[in-house]
């Protein structure tokens, strides 16, 4: 099965990554990689270290002549901000300088709480890896799986339905067309968009806001919808409670930094309503297979892939640094003051939504091997290709 481990601070030297579980012989090649680092450093109300980076990944290990190897797969992303940073994060030898601590913790972040977890007197360190700057390393190893996923016919997309107070919901014709012929066709819409919405009245309205919230110090987040599509009927289980594929999702998506909440389909609308009302009907279509007219429950049932578009939400909070801060303390002194202020972003939401593509790719791929198993990338597919068969010949009869 396939896992990931990523490695390095913010202003560190370089981020890493190690992925393992890949089988053998899947077509990579370094566009696969580069071209989602690129979107996740996309993004309207960015801050200044996305004018710094270029994220690239080099690959150490685990590919020979653009195929995987079965072997891990190592990534590696150098930081180019590391050169202003080689004093303050010095690995080894303590420089000389006096280096200030940070002892003001800035409300909503992993501050005060990671420097008390792990005895810390400078809140540097928790800064460094609570950093979402480690989401670039997670978009390099995510990318791998969702490479794997494409070639299998699975493809994940997404779009940004609103940022703070502006509501960029899709309308559902749109989002039906875009669909159509896959979820990447939402993702390439999507990012024509500097704010990832779908239309230039919602982009406006969310960059008018992203505007005022610059200006007033503030910060802003909004919520992310994930598309999945071509998964076959069946991936996920009901046996045990680790291996269902709905609370692996909604994990593999609150992991992500500032992401305060998960929903699958519209499951806070039908907690609101009778069954009735809720529950996707289903009928038999004129092929003789299964077919719905609703998705509300987000093309999982019963923890199990269902046939349906797989349809995620995502809540993204603010971003915890704000220009204009808030009220804090300083741990050293006991003393009230305004929280520390971090470079940081106005609003990361369209990046969040690119991140959020990655992280859902390894548990697919895994309960699509969990499913297929297969030590070769061929293998997988045929295993995929005679259940996709097997799958359709049992409504055929």
């Amino acid at each position: 099965m396939i896992r990931y481990f990523t490695a390095g601070e913010s202003h560190g030297p370089a981020l890493s990554a190690i992925v393992e579980g890949l089988p053998a012989g899947m077509p990579l090649s370094p566009e696969d990689i580069d071209n989602e680092l690129a979107r996740r450093q996309q993004g309207y109300g960015r801050g200044g270290r996305m004018k710094i980076e270029t994220d690239r990944a080099q690959v150490l290990s685990g590919v020979r002549f653009g195929s995987t190897i079965g072997s891990p797969v190592t990534l590696q992303i150098s930081n180019r901000d590391w050169q202003n940073w080689t004093t303050r994060m010095a690995q080894f030898d303590k420089p000389q300088e006096e280096i200030p601590a940070i002892s003001i913790p800035r409300p909503g972040h992993a501050d005060l709480t990671g420097m008390i977890k792990y005895g810390f007197n400078d809140i540097r360190p928790v800064i460094e890896r609570a950093s979402a700057r480690e989401t670039a390393a997670r978009v390099a190893a995510c990318s791998l799986a969702k490479t794997f996923l494409r070639h299998a016919g699975i493809q994940i997309g997404s779009y940004v339905s609103a940022i703070g107070p502006a509501d960029g919901t899709a309308d559902p014709a749109l989002l039906d067309n875009l669909l159509a012929h896959g979820a990447a066709d939402l993702s390439r819409e999507a990012d024509t968009s500097c704010v990832r919405m779908l239309t230039k009245t919602d982009e406006k309205k969310a960059v008018a806001a992203i505007d005022k919230a610059k200006e007033d110090g503030d910060t802003l987040g909004g919520i992310i919808e994930l598309f999945i599509t071509g998964v076959p009927m069946g991936l996920g289980t009901y046996v045990q409670h680790d291996r269902r594929l709905d609370a692996a999702l909604a994990a593999a998506l609150i992991s992500i930094q500032a992401v305060k909440g998960v929903e699958i389909g519209t499951a806070f609308d039908n907690a609101r309503k009778p069954g009735s009302q809720v529950h996707d009907e289903m009928f038999i279509a004129g092929s003789g297979s299964p077919a719905r007219n609703t998705n509300r429950a987000g093309g999982l049932e019963g923890s199990m892939s269902n046939g349906e578009v797989i349809h995620l939400r995502a809540a993204m909070k603010p971003i915890a640094t704000l220009m204009s801060p808030l009220h804090s303390f300083d741990v050293t002194s006991m003393e009230a003051h305004l929280s520390h202020i971090e470079r940081s972003d106005t609003c990361a939401v369209p990046a969040c939504s690119v991140i959020a593509e990655a992280v859902v790719a390894p548990v697919l791929a895994n309960a699509l091997l969990e499913k297929t198993g297969g030590d070769h990338f061929e293998e997988v597919l045929d295993r995929l290709d005679a259940y996709r068969k097997e799958i359709d010949a049992k409504f055929r009869n």
